[in-house]
């Protein structure tokens, strides 16, 4: 099998990758449009926008652990086909308030925590059915392709969805977004790969407790220093990068001056900074291991954050575009090696619990960080609250030399087990996708700040 185009060569990874760069596509759009209406016509203030942007990762505290847990019970690829229909009929009711001119900032919160409450059982399911349709060799493959998808759809999907705000076509980006979701659906349905129903427990007088699977899959990841480490990082940073993004579009809107269409614009072109992340993280991580690559993502993207808070209007809208930019290049880049590593390590019967555990932790952070924006924002205004929440992100990467990966070349493989005593076995890496276009895939399932569904 040729390593360019291992995943390519399955029949259904590439129904999986082509469903989902579709929903990414109307998403991208969508998670511009709404906070544009939300500023532009229905005039949320800092606060507002901060709730706004929690309440699609509410759902992850309530529910995260569980779910986990629920779909390492059952087949995953029925949960994410249930997932993305709700998901359209959502998408359809935000459609006829804005045809009908009854768009309310409250339908908006509703329909985020709802979808939000969709996306945590899809992420559950997707993150743990990857390697159902693809060997493990080809995990690496087709991570890099599905977080290019992700990162083309940031690119071109912003810049429609800022217009159509701008031209008062609301309705026209929700029902794109329902179709995607509809499209996605129908492909799953196509995939042929047999799933099997997860077994019984080892030991057949064992009651299965939900409880009790929750703390083996808690006990997992926190015991693993690897695991541990990444996702003590990752929340941290997830928390600061909330805060700012729920703050950025009013930021660009009311104090810098920017019209919608140009906010999508700037949106989509720092896009351009996760293509280019999802292409060299391979070439990095060999080139200088995946434990080093990590820390290297981390540690050099951070700082460029502390741009954006200069953004003024004119030729001062490059400190946000470089900053975001750059940002997206070390989150995606590191997003790729992290969740490759991760479906490589963890034992098949743990995908679903460990994935979701992380979530759980991370996505968590993020309506805490929401509503800490919104009110740094009404307290300090948008500028300076920037400036805190862009510090503390640069900071939280100094927590990843807190555990193993400061002495690592390389991410283990292997026995997750013994990852704490035997030398790191290199994790396989990525190989570099070609381009941007037709040759890229959908999301990795990416874990990284921003990597909201």
């Amino acid at each position: 099998m040729s390593a360019g185009h291992g995943a390519l060569r399955h029949r259904d990874f590439r129904l999986l990758w082509a469903g989902e760069s579709v929903s990414q596509f109307g998403s991208a759009a969508t998670r511009v449009l709404m906070p544009l209406i939300a500023v532009e016509t229905l005039d949320a203030g800092p606060l507002a926008m901060g709730v706004l942007g929690a309440a699609a990762w509410v759902p992850w505290l309530l529910f995260g652990l569980p779910v986990g847990a629920w779909t390492d019970r059952m087949r995953r690829r029925p949960v994410m086909i249930v997932c993305n229909t709700v998901s359209a009929l959502l998408m359809l009711s935000l459609t006829a308030a804005a045809w009908l001119e009854a768009l309310t900032i409250t339908q908006l919160m509703a329909v985020a925590v709802l979808a939000g409450t969709a996306d945590v059982f899809f992420r559950a399911a997707y993150g743990a059915y990857l390697p159902t349709v693809l060997p493990h060799e080809a995990l690496p493959d087709g991570n890099a392709r599905l977080q290019t998808s992700e990162s083309v759809a940031e690119v071109v999907a912003p810049g429609a969805g800022g217009m159509l705000a701008q031209a008062g076509s609301a309705a026209v980006g929700f029902l794109a977004d329902a179709l995607s979701f509809l499209l996605s659906a129908v492909l799953l349905l196509r995939i042929r790969t047999p799933e099997e129903r997860p077994g019984p427990p080892a030991d057949p007088g064992a009651r299965r407790s939900l409880v009790r699977e929750i703390r083996a899959g808690a006990a997992f990841l926190t015991g693993d220093p690897f695991l541990r480490t990444i996702l003590l990082c990752d929340a941290a940073m997830n928390l600061f990068l909330a805060g700012a993004q729920s703050l950025s579009i009013l930021f660009l809107s009311r104090t810098v001056g920017a019209s919608g269409t140009v906010i999508g614009l700037l949106i989509a072109l720092a896009g351009l900074g996760g293509v280019l992340g999802a292409m060299v993280s391979p070439r990095l991580a060999r080139r200088v291991g995946t434990a080093r690559a990590v820390l290297l993502c981390a540690f050099c993207s951070g700082p460029f954050g502390l741009l954006i808070p200069l953004t003024t209007d004119g030729a001062g809208l490059l400190a946000f575009l470089i900053g975001e930019f750059c940002l997206m290049t070390g989150v995606v880049a590191g997003n790729v090696i992290i969740v490759s590593f991760r479906q490589a390590y963890c034992p098949p019967d743990m995908l679903g619990r460990v994935g979701a555990g992380i979530r759980f932790v991370m996505y968590g952070t993020i309506p805490v960080g929401s509503v800490l924006g919104g009110a740094l924002g009404a307290l300090l205004g948008t500028r300076d609250a920037l400036w805190v929440l862009y510090a503390g992100n640069a900071l939280c990467a100094l927590l990843l030399l807190s555990g193993p990966l400061r002495g690592s070349r390389d991410l283990p493989a292997g026995d997750a087990g013994a990852a704490g005593s035997a030398a790191p076995v290199p994790v396989p890496v990525p190989v570099p996708v070609a381009a941007a276009g037709a040759d890229a895939g959908a999301a990795a399932a990416g874990e990284g700040a921003g990597a909201a569904r």
